[in-house]
């Protein structure tokens, strides 16, 4: 199998359909690095009927090329495969990672390296599908199987974009599917690069995966209401969710929708929060990839006794967070991915700041930065609950901060909203932070710290629909239970 050249990963990519890279009919558009504003590439712009094809050939490869027959240990070599060659060229994605999508270095093992353990571990799971036998009031057996859906699209978002294309693929792979990925328009070489990994590195047959990146909706569309599809694994906005909810519906597909979060963090008024406990407070609720994440906790619940303390210490940790280029390995928070995107930003701080919330640090670019989509980490303090930035997701580094009067009362605010995704509780008495935990009502929740691990994760309310990974579980999710009556 060839080497990757010297320059790695960033590189002028065709299209990836049925085994095979394929020149672009809608021409080329460029790739944008939010750190420098400067064009690292240009990516390959897939037609309507590109598309169409890549359907096509995913369709034929599940229906009837050799994917379909082969063993679970022979599907479980391909994800080894694949797994090996993702950490062999980890430095290759996070180098990707930091021009095209604003990687720092202190999320590395999060954004990168942790993928790879994830296809290593989806490589195991494959050899666990097995046939469940189920017993009841009647005659005979029932033998419980559970089979692959057939062809699933896979629509993945730009903040987290190789993160998700492995996890997704894994789980959809594992399931014994065939796959179309199209990753977002703002991060297209996250795909294509895995895609060449793929194909230099790996025996998955023709057609079981395949890239496209067309910028045009109508062709992205086709993704989920192509009656060839069987399923739609989607991440990214709740508002596009409903979308591709409306869509698949014709044809009843399968879905799997993650979706957007404005999750709360309940401080206790017996919490005993060191200078370590806060940083990763503030990294949960805003640094986080610039605030570019749905489990961001962008609200933060203090009762009165605690409130000028925790803002205090939190002020002071927000302003000696180092904003800059992700090349530097100092550097722990980069850029937001467009100039687009930093404006929506400014527009809700600029919303909150007229509705009475105050500036306590942050709200505008970093003075020494005059290149790059870059802001500053904010914290509003005085937020009433019901305002516009206590209830929408900004996708930003924007923490909200609002009082409480005790236990009911935050998890009150912590449920008033049309999300459920993720969730903290910091407390000095575990069990007391565990019961206020288990009263909210969104899709994990950490306890001083403690995150819930290789739990299935998903969310409530508007934040979508079904559960990703969390072992066999999150396997099942791209399958359909199927039941064997035996006589006997």
């Amino acid at each position: 199998m060839a080497e990757l050249p010297p320059t790695g990963l960033i590189d002028t990519y065709q299209l990836y359909i049925d085994g095979r890279w394929v020149e672009p009919e809608g021409g080329r558009y460029e790739d944008i690095s939010p750190a420098s504003e400067q064009v690292i590439a240009t990516a390959p712009d897939a037609s309507v009927g590109q598309v169409s094809d890549a359907v096509a050939a995913a369709r034929r490869a599940f229906d009837e090329g050799p994917w379909a027959g082969m063993s679970a240990q022979e599907r479980s070599n391909c994800l080894s495969q694949l797994g090996d060659a993702l950490l062999k060229y980890a430095d290759d994605f996070f180098a990707l990672s930091q021009v095209e999508w604003g990687c720092t270095a202190n999320e590395r093992m999060m954004q990168i390296d942790g993928a790879a353990f994830m296809s290593m571990h989806a490589a195991q799971l494959a050899t666990q599908l097995s046939d469940e036998a189920v017993t009841g009031i009647g005659a005979g057996t029932t033998v419980l199987r559970h089979v692959p859906l057939g062809v699933v699209s896979v629509l993945t978002p730009w903040n987290f974009p190789h993160l998700l294309n492995v996890m997704k693929l894994n789980h959809a792979l594992t399931a014994g599917n065939t796959v179309v990925l199209k990753p977002s328009p703002l991060t297209p070489l996250a795909g294509l690069a895995l895609a060449r990994i793929i194909d230099e590195h790996t025996d998955f047959p023709p057609g079981v995966i395949n890239v496209v990146t067309p910028s045009g909706i109508e062709a992205a569309q086709l993704l989920t209401t192509d009656p060839r599809i069987d399923m739609v694994s989607f991440t990214g906005s709740t508002v596009v969710g409903r979308q591709v909810m409306s869509a698949a519906g014709d044809t009843m597909k399968r879905l799997l929708l993650e979706l957007g979060g404005k999750s709360a963090c309940i401080v206790l008024d017996d919490a005993d929060l060191t200078e370590d406990m806060l940083q990763q407070m503030l990294f949960d609720c805003c640094s986080m990839h610039s605030g570019q994440a749905c489990i961001l906790q962008s609200r933060l619940l203090l009762p009165d006794s605690r409130y000028d303390d925790v803002v205090e210490r939190l002020v002071a940790l927000a302003r000696a967070v180092k904003v800059g280029d992700p090349a530097d390995l100092d550097v722990q928070m980069g850029p937001l991915i467009s100039d687009a995107q930093r404006s929506r930003v400014e527009a809700h701080v600029a919303v909150a700041l007229n509705e009475g919330a105050r500036l306590a640090t942050g709200g505008r670019r970093p003075a020494a930065l005059d290149r790059g989509f870059y802001f500053e980490p904010t914290i509003l303090t005085d937020v009433r609950p019901d305002s516009t930035i206590a209830q929408e997701e900004v996708f930003g580094p924007v923490l909200s901060v609002l009082r409480y009067r005790d236990d009911d009362d935050a998890v009150a605010i912590a449920n008033n909203s049309s999300y459920g995704l993720s969730g903290s509780v910091w407390g000095g008495d575990v069990d007391r932070a565990v019961s206020v935990a288990a009263r909210i009502r969104t899709g994990q929740v950490a306890v001083n710290g403690c995150g819930p691990g290789a739990a299935p994760f998903g969310g409530f309310k508007l934040s979508g629909l079904g559960r990703e990974g969390g072992g066999i579980g999150g396997v099942y999710q791209y399958m359909e239970p199927m039941a064997i009556g035996v006589p006997g």
